[in-house]
């Protein structure tokens, strides 16, 4: 592990920003807490990252949180990947439609 940077999934939709770091604060340092949120309805999306200010707190984190349960759902604790660059666009492929002579 090389990073003190963990993703948490499996949040539960009442866990605030506060919460989480108020769990993770209880294995050491939490320099951020960020639980991701729907852009359009603000909904939390049942995930979210977690800083620690040591990769010994982040690995001592993931061994006492990962697969235990938090408000009947089962946490996900891990070291957050780095995000894969967002390709330009979507899709957008042809019209499919068949020509209409």
């Amino acid at each position: 592990m090389n990073s003190n940077k963990l993703y948490v999934g499996g949040l539960p939709y009442s866990v605030t920003e506060d919460s989480l770091e108020e769990l993770f604060s209880a294995h050491g340092t939490v320099e951020s807490a960020k639980v991701i949120t729907d852009r359009m309805t603000g909904r939390s999306r049942g995930f979210g990252f977690v800083e620690m200010s040591s990769q010994e707190e982040a690995q001592q984190a993931i061994d006492k949180l990962n697969g235990t349960d938090l408000e009947g759902r089962s946490l996900t604790v891990n070291e957050a990947k780095p995000q894969e660059p967002r390709s330009g666009g979507g899709g957008g492929g042809g019209g499919g439609g068949r020509d209409r002579w």
